[in-house]
């Protein structure tokens, strides 16, 4: 199969939908993903145990991008007198809520960028529930 050019398979993450085809709901809760695409039927874990590690790689990367963009902006904007008060009780509270709320990104983003480094199979795809239905003899 072709693999997807990447700023789409990027702007279909973002969204929080299949990266292979837009397709979407694909979460059941803010951080539990349905097995398969309903769209295109695509295996959002693509059969591999350990394969949400990339996901918790990628939130710990984007949160420990967030840390140093906040600890560069707040001693720039505060400098020399940084007030440590502030930068401990945002820094708490930042370190608390941007994992959970990046938590399904990271997830969709991981999965674009598995879909670009290798291309999804036949064996990838199931068919999907609603196809499924509409072509069952009678």
């Amino acid at each position: 199969m072709d693999r997807g050019p990447p700023l789409t398979l990027l702007s279909r993450a973002v969204r929080l939908r299949c990266p292979h085809c837009g397709g979407a709901p694909i979460f059941v809760t803010w951080s539990r993903l349905v097995p398969n695409c309903p769209v295109c039927g695509l295996g959002l874990e693509r059969g591999e145990q350990g394969y949400w590690l990339g996901a918790y790689f990628f939130n710990l990367m984007a949160v420990e991008t967030l840390f140093g963009v906040w600890v560069a902006a707040l001693l720039w904007w505060t400098w020399p007198s940084p007030p440590w008060g502030l930068f401990q009780v945002v820094t708490l509270v930042l370190m608390a809520i941007a994992p959970v709320a990046f938590f399904p990104f990271s997830k969709t983003l991981f999965l674009a960028f598995d879909l670009w480094v290798r291309p999804p199979t036949e064996n990838d795809f199931v068919v999907p529930h609603e196809v499924a239905r509409r072509h069952r003899p009678a």
